[in-house]
């Protein structure tokens, strides 16, 4: 039986808990990157419940010159500083705020034509957010996640022994079933587990593409500091059906969630969705 990465004892409880803040880092904006045809830059990032309105994390949002970005863990309070800060940046705005880490947000430079939340299946925690956009090559669906971390249904660190695969399985299954199968499809977001986890299997399954696993294998896209060292995992994905292609991706080591920002360059394959 294949060997499966996973979080230890410590993480697990860090994910818990977003009480303490990882140090500043900071890092020079995103270069150009080159893409053949029309393309959009989508940048994915969960930028921590309790630290909203962080200057550093602020900034990484702005310098990735992103044209669409998908938010999670959001609230009122974040909305109110990213509306002061990038409103100038991107015309389009939309928050679904929720208590704790439950929030998501879209801001785009690009028309947002369609939106809905979608509840969590089963003993998931989280909802998902689908939206539609117009892009330089037409329509395209995008699905932003946060799927159940691995912790007990309290967050107590005692109930950390018990799985919650199958739980981020049935979350997937019960979103995905929500998507328009005549769109092109990108789900992006915190998946709260690694390229080798189920969740990221059901996707793979239906056709999907890692933009990490191609782009940036392995790199950690979660931080945290423990008493035993500073943990990494790759637990923030971006995924593209076939009739998208990423020319470029890659994790942007800023701001000071204990997420990083993931950034992907997307193109079409066929451009047979543009608009009449």
């Amino acid at each position: 039986m294949r060997a499966r990465r996973t979080l230890g004892l410590a993480a697990l409880a860090a994910l818990a808990t977003t009480c303490a803040h990882p140090p500043t880092v900071h890092e020079p904006p995103v270069p150009p990157v080159a893409a053949t045809g029309p393309a959009f830059r989508l940048l994915t990032y969960n930028v921590n419940f309790g630290i909203p309105g962080d200057a550093a994390t602020v900034a990484a949002i702005r310098d990735a010159d992103a044209d669409l970005v998908l938010l999670q863990e959001t609230n009122a309070a974040w909305e109110q500083a990213l509306r002061k800060a990038l409103s100038p940046t991107f015309p389009a705005m939309l928050f679904k705020n929720r208590a704790a880490a439950a929030g998501f947000a879209v801001l785009s430079r690009l028309p947002i034509v369609e939106s809905e939340l979608i509840p969590p299946s089963g003993d998931g925690w989280f909802p998902a957010l689908r939206i539609v956009v117009e892009t330089p090559f037409g329509r395209v669906q995008a699905l932003s996640v946060h799927l159940r971390p691995p912790v007990s249904e309290s967050g107590s660190a005692f109930g950390l022994l018990l799985p919650t695969e199958a739980v981020r399985v049935a979350e997937i299954r019960g979103f995905v079933a929500r998507l328009s199968p005549d769109v092109p499809t990108l789900v992006a977001g915190d998946f709260n587990e690694e390229e080798d986890g189920d969740a990221v299997r059901v996707l793979r399954e239906r056709g999907m593409r890692s933009a990490l696993a191609r782009h940036a294998p392995g790199q950690p896209t979660w931080r945290w500091k423990t008493v035993f060292g500073t943990l990494h995992r790759q637990l923030d994905h971006v995924f593209y059906d076939a009739r998208l292609d990423v020319a470029w991706a890659a994790v942007r080591v800023a701001g000071r969630s204990d997420h990083l920002p993931v950034i992907a360059v997307v193109t079409s394959v066929t451009p047979t969705n543009r608009p009449r």
